[in-house]
């Protein structure tokens, strides 16, 4: 009696084999679909991009412009900014909020900047979390945007998407953060956390995602196990 040939078995795959295929699948149809990501936010150099970012906190990044357009016509140095003093600041940014406080915190950064950097932005990540005002998301916003790092700024935006597409889920933007660092190719990460945010910005908002117009909504945990089994369809 002849022997039946024995198949191999398939070998499951990992689930972070799969976030990592989804993750390549995902940003290779954002990339497509947005070619050159960069941040809304108006700046000419790092110092005003730093500015920018420190004032964009519990603020939208057209209102940002908005009081940016005026205080950079006068302040956009750290010298200039020093000189305006903080009385004068808040009034330029008073339209944003908690802007008494960061006021406050750019008056000092300027200082700060003057007195141990030379006025210059510094390049690292350590440097740049010890500036008043200066948190990891800032300071990754910055390393990536005006010096180029692949970083990963997780923000509402990204913190959201991340979560509903299933790639890096997490609890806080530190564990999205690092999920992220290891499932998305190398050759998307300086753009990451661009695409997220303005994915998150303009298609999955928070209160009503709109899955109608997602390139990626075949690849999203969210979609599959809320809209396609609400509506009966794996589209």
């Amino acid at each position: 009696m002849a022997r039946r040939a024995l198949r191999p078995t398939a070998v499951p795959e990992t689930e972070e084999a799969e976030r990592r295929r989804r993750a390549a699948a995902i940003f290779e149809r954002l990339a497509r679909a947005r070619p050159d990501p960069h941040t809304e936010l108006v700046y000419k150099d790092p110092f005003t991009l730093l500015v920018a970012v420190v004032l964009s906190a519990q603020a939208t990044d057209k209102a940002v412009n908005k009081a940016t357009e005026r205080l950079f016509a006068v302040a956009s140095t750290p010298h200039a900014l020093l000189a305006l003093g903080e009385e004068r600041l808040q009034e330029y940014i008073k339209s944003l909020g908690f802007f008494r406080n960061k006021a406050k915190n750019l008056i000092a950064l300027a200082r700060a900047l003057l007195e141990r950097h030379g006025g210059q932005v510094p390049r690292t990540r350590e440097e740049l979390e010890k500036l008043p005002g200066v948190g990891r998301k800032t300071a990754n916003v910055v390393l990536n945007e005006a010096f180029g790092e692949p970083t990963i700024a997780v923000d509402t935006h990204v913190f959201r998407v991340a979560n509903r597409l299933g790639i890096a889920p997490g609890k806080n933007p530190l564990e999205v953060e690092k999920r992220l660092l290891e499932v998305v190719p190398e050759r998307y990460r300086k753009g990451a956390h661009h695409w997220l945010i303005l994915h998150g910005r303009y298609v999955c908002k928070a209160r009503k995602p709109a899955c109608d117009r997602c390139v990626v909504r075949d690849l999203c945990d969210y979609y599959r196990s809320t809209v396609a089994n609400a509506t009966g369809s794996g589209s």
